[in-house]
């Protein structure tokens, strides 16, 4: 009988250590789908980073690039390729990999990004703004010839 009234103890102890475990366990992220330039076995910390990054280098939030879900319109679907802008950037971030492979060589220090050309817009400008023309100064008159 108390071999019984042991192991009935050390079982419910058991049980109650795995449902303690499984509570503080984090929830098991959903792996990213669709990725077609991105890594494939990306983490989700280091995809939130990239993301982050085209935020605040476009001045964009999530749905100028990802389309809404079909099922609840007020979340998106991440995976989908209904949002023209998903292949525009796909397109852009190869074309930042093929200038940084052939030009930078993988130097650290030299590297194009979104950043590069965006400045934080979501159109690159094709002209510097007013005040930042008002800053760039004519060059310097050519020096005088002293013969």
């Amino acid at each position: 009988m108390k071999i019984n009234k042991s192991v009935a103890i050390i079982a419910a102890a058991l049980i109650t250590a795995g449902s303690l475990c499984s509570l503080t366990l984090p929830p098991k992220q959903e792996k990213p789908k669709n990725l077609k330039v991105l890594p494939k076995d990306i983490g989700h910390e280091e995809l939130i980073v990239v993301m982050r990054g085209f935020n605040t280098s476009l001045g964009v939030k999530c749905n100028f690039c990802h389309a809404p879900s079909k099922d609840d319109a007020k979340h998106l679907d991440f995976a989908s390729d209904d949002n023209p802008h998903k292949d525009v950037a796909r397109d852009m971030m190869r074309m930042a990999d093929t200038i940084n492979k052939q030009f930078f060589k993988g130097s650290q220090q030299m590297t194009v990004t979104c950043y590069t050309c965006h400045h934080g817009n979501k159109e690159p400008l094709s002209q510097p703004s007013d005040s930042a023309a008002k800053q760039i100064s004519a060059p310097p008159p050519p020096p005088a010839n002293n013969k």
